[in-house]
């Protein structure tokens, strides 16, 4: 089992996050009745770059994408995320 770390906290720090933990919480927003609720889908579109997922197969050490229809921007940074073949 392992031993707990010693608090290193300054007393006014200590102080300041009990305060904080005492607090009650928020309350939920005040929207209008009429307020559309949006998926996070609609907030991501929003952003200027937003994160893509493509399945795709390598042949001869090139990627390709097994959607004929998409398209990449030149210089696109990329993560390859790969399974084994069993």
């Amino acid at each position: 089992m392992s031993r707990p770390e010693i608090d290193q906290r300054s007393l006014e720090r200590r102080a300041r996050d009990e305060q904080i933990a005492a607090e009650p919480p928020l309350a939920p927003l005040e929207l209008p009745a009429d307020a559309v609720a949006l998926p996070m889908e609609g907030h991501l579109a929003r952003q200027p770059r937003r994160p893509l997922a493509v399945a795709g197969v390598v042949e001869n050490g090139v990627v390709r994408p097994l959607d004929p229809t998409v398209r990449l921007p030149e210089r696109s940074r990329v993560i390859i995320v790969a399974a084994e073949e069993n």
